[in-house]
């Protein structure tokens, strides 16, 4: 699959899990100008559809705007480092490991698919974050919220 264009960090959204499970806050309404559609761009809650962060460009960021995957990805990995995910007492795992999820970064970003990360801290907050393709795939008609430089 051909892609071009770049990326865009949101995140990471750090909160409870029944925060997270609001799936009526987490989506756009039907209409640009509806209340629905203005509640959500002005959410912090991560989207349903990940290509749906486009629409909040308060929450864009030009630190958190790549051209090169490997950025994105060393973002990812920074964060993850400062937010890590808990481990179970019986030592299996619960997430996939870090190089495993950096390996999937690295492959499915230049594709054009977003990436997503989600998981508990040893606190138990969840945290989610993001990297969005840009144009995306599955909303073409969301504009870019802030053009690389």
């Amino acid at each position: 699959m051909n892609w071009a264009g770049h990326w865009h960090g949101y995140g990471p959204w750090t909160g409870t899990r029944d925060a997270y499970g609001q799936e009526s806050l987490r989506r756009p309404g039907g209409r640009p100008d509806s209340e629905q559609t203005r509640s959500f761009v002005a959410s912090t809650l991560p989207p349903m559809k990940t290509g749906h962060w486009l629409m909040r460009t308060d929450q864009t960021a030009a630190e958190r705007t790549w051209t090169d995957a490997l950025d994105a990805v060393t973002w990812l990995k920074t964060v993850h480092t400062t937010h890590q995910p808990f481990e179970r007492e019986d030592r299996l795992r619960a997430y996939p490991d870090l190089h495993t999820k950096v390996a999937y970064a690295y492959d499915a970003l230049p594709r054009g698919t977003d990436v997503v990360w989600v998981h508990y801290t040893k606190a138990q907050s969840l945290v989610s974050l993001s990297v969005v393709c840009c144009p995306s795939h599955f909303h073409p008609g969301i504009p870019c919220p802030l053009p690389p430089h």
